[in-house]
């Protein structure tokens, strides 16, 4: 009875337009409401969201998020293009190849998939439309594209899940990641090779030597980001929430001193943006995490563990449903929510299957990225259809391959764990 109360109101504020977020709490509420008195169930859901937001973890959030501000209004994005086309421009489809791997890198460096979209697509796609390759084309790539930003770190979704499944190592995930983001990357530009041979894609003008050196080294600086932040964690320097303050003092440095496009003035409306999106996050958590509670406390948890395992004893056929359940989830709720309402669900059943909560995680994260660039709600769709000036009916047709290599991509990150594990297990973060 009190679940039914939760999904009618949670489904019936999401008709109405109401933001996810109050959306979440609102039928939190509502369910406790109908359990215990009024007093009760107020002090209970206060409880409950203060106590999700009462882990040091956290605290990487808001810094890698104003780490990323920095870096997005720092000049990055056009040294990033630059670098890539140097590296693959001169091929068939060159620039195609040039969109992934420059959202690959910005979409990593500022942990932000929709910033990714709105930089690197600002540049790219005019340069693609006016090359010859379709305006749909360009935007759906974009926004694919973008994606691998949410598992290459630093990622302030797996540190969402980090706190969801309540221990695994936030350096692991970060580590974890790389390996899966890249296989995306890889996906789509086996996708976009495809495209330049069917449709004659231009290949772009080889670069002197000279030319290829500069460019390296206007983006190395941006790239050394990563590098400080995994080599240090990996060095054991300092643990992935002291990484985000060495990234905000770093993008600060590089913003400001050494590409100069960030300037003092520029510094109140940064952190006042990087305020607004960290509130935003912060009450997605707050929210989540009641609700999260809320299912356990009506033991939700357990009895789809054991529907499912009632429903087979494949755990190929198990992963798989799990796996389609996600990717549906994925097109209506944002990124944050699903992971801290679907995680104490699934991850139950993952472990029972033999599955590691690390590799359970990438999995998770990997396959609701491809949420952020589904219709109805993928918000990195709507970013990419407004940079590129075009409609999401339009893209959709370009999209399905992409969509297809994505998926073929996940499926080897669920059933060969060795994409999640190897590199944390070769670097001792896993046992």
């Amino acid at each position: 009875m009190t679940i039914a109360v939760l999904i009618i109101v949670f489904f019936a504020l999401l008709a109405l337009g109401v933001p996810i977020a109050f959306a979440i709490g609102i039928s939190t509420l509502a369910t406790m409401l109908v359990s215990v008195d009024t007093l009760p169930a107020l002090t209970t859901v206060a409880q409950r969201m203060a106590g999700g937001l009462d882990s040091f973890s956290l605290l990487a959030i808001p810094l890698f998020i104003l780490s990323g501000q920095l870096m997005g209004q720092g000049g990055i994005a056009k040294r990033l293009i630059d670098f890539a086309k140097c590296l693959v421009g001169m091929l068939p489809g060159g620039l195609a190849f040039v969109n992934v791997i420059s959202c690959t890198l910005f979409g990593s460096i500022s942990g932000s998939a929709v910033a990714a979209t709105s930089a690197i697509g600002s540049f790219m796609m005019p340069t693609m439309v006016k090359d010859g390759y379709p305006r749909e084309f360009s935007a759906a790539l974009t926004a694919t594209a973008a994606t691998t930003g949410m598992l290459i770190p630093p990622s302030n979704i797996l540190i969402v899940y980090a706190v969801a499944s309540g221990g695994v190592s936030i350096s692991a995930l970060f580590v974890g990641g790389y390996l899966p983001g890249i296989l995306i990357a890889i996906a789509l530009m086996v996708v976009s090779a495809i495209y330049a041979r069917r449709y004659n894609f231009p290949a772009g003008e080889r670069v002197s030597f000279g030319e290829f050196a500069s460019k390296t080294m206007a983006a190395v600086p941006s790239l050394l980001l990563i590098v400080i932040v995994i080599g240090g964690i990996l060095g054991g320097v300092f643990t992935a929430t002291e990484a985000g303050a060495i990234a905000v003092l770093y993008a600060l440095l590089l913003a400001t001193l050494v590409h100069g496009e960030v300037k003092l003035a520029h510094l109140p409306d940064i952190l006042l943006k990087s305020t607004l999106t960290t509130a935003i996050v912060m009450l997605l958590i707050a929210t989540s995490m009641a609700m999260s509670w809320i299912l356990a406390f009506e033991n939700i948890p357990a009895m789809v563990a054991e529907a499912l395992l009632t429903l087979s004893n494949n755990p190929i056929l198990i992963l798989l449903i799990i796996n389609i359940i996600l990717l549906i989830v994925g097109a209506f709720l944002d990124m944050t929510p699903a992971v801290l309402i679907f995680t104490p669900i699934f991850l139950p059943v993952a472990l029972e299957l033999g599955m590691s909560p690390l590799h359970f995680g990438i999995m998770m994260v990997m396959n609701l990225s491809i949420g952020l660039c589904t219709p109805p709600v993928g918000t990195v769709l709507f970013v990419a259809c407004a940079v590129g000036k075009t409609r999401i009916a339009e893209i959709l047709r370009p999209l399905i391959p992409m969509f297809l290599a994505m998926f073929v991509a996940l499926m080897l990150v669920t059933y060969i764990p060795g994409f999640s594990e190897w590199l944390p297990t070769y670097f001792g973060l896993v046992e």
